[in-house]
């Protein structure tokens, strides 16, 4: 049955799952036909045969009706992005928050992470996943006015699913380290909306700025005192940002 809603898809970051999108999705229900989505191998969801960004981006699509409003965030917004580019069908608008073309730096790129630091990451990850996860969340919020109840709403929505996938969060810091979307930006001319917290450190603000620039129709709105998670931190901001975007 079609909703007389408009539908706007949410989709987490890397070691998340779609409960972190809970009080998000409880401002935008009155106007939008929300639906939190899980990536493979996450929140309970199994693994795909075969992990790779087009593979997760052609099983977000699947889930897609045509024309929607689809929201990444973090890694979910690289996901998103090639689901935009290649299923252009299916996503007629574009969100993207906290994210980045490409996480780690490089001679070319200096708006991003170092990967010897993603690779000691993905060491821990193998050694204890529980708690490499639990120190992961506590980067999304450092800097941040409130830090400590914002840090326990992200544990709580990471406790409220199952742990993810072993496979799949192997593969999913993978794609943190290796993905480069900037050669491909040029593909992706939905109008999209970059949403992202000056005192992010895991993905800068000046890639979010970055992204706004070089796609075709999109502006940025930068939230000065949000780090990583600005749906938590400033959640009401966040969520007119939405309204006004989709309803433009």
């Amino acid at each position: 049955m079609t909703s007389p809603k408009p539908v706007l898809a949410l989709v987490h970051g890397w070691g998340m799952n779609a409960r972190v999108f809970d009080t998000l999705a409880e401002r935008l229900a009155g106007d939008f036909d929300v639906r939190a989505l899980n990536l493979p191998g996450h929140g309970g969801r199994a693994a795909l045969a075969v992990n790779t960004l087009h593979s997760w981006a052609d099983d977000l699509a699947s889930q897609l009706p045509a024309h929607s409003t689809l929201l990444g965030w973090s890694l979910g917004g690289q996901v998103a992005m090639r689901a935009a580019i290649d299923h252009p069908d299916s996503v007629a608008r574009l969100i993207v928050m906290s994210s980045t073309p490409k996480f780690v730096v490089s001679d070319a790129w200096s708006h991003g992470m170092a990967l010897a630091d993603l690779r000691a990451f993905g060491a821990s990850l193998m050694n204890d996943p529980h708690a490499t996860l639990l120190r992961f969340l506590s980067l999304q919020t450092r800097g941040v006015a409130g830090q400590k109840a914002l840090l326990q709403q992200l544990r709580a929505a990471f406790l409220a699913a199952p742990t993810g996938d072993a496979e799949a969060l192997k593969q999913g810091l993978a794609l943190l380290c290796h993905t480069d979307l900037r050669a491909e930006l040029s593909r992706l001319l939905q109008p999209t909306l970059v949403l992202h917290g000056g005192l992010d450190t895991l993905t800068p603000a000046a890639a979010g700025a970055w992204l706004a620039a070089h796609l075709t129709h999109a502006r940025q709105i930068e939230f000065a005192r949000a780090a990583h998670a600005p749906h938590l931190s400033h959640g009401d901001e966040v969520a007119a940002e939405i309204g006004r975007f989709i309803h433009a």
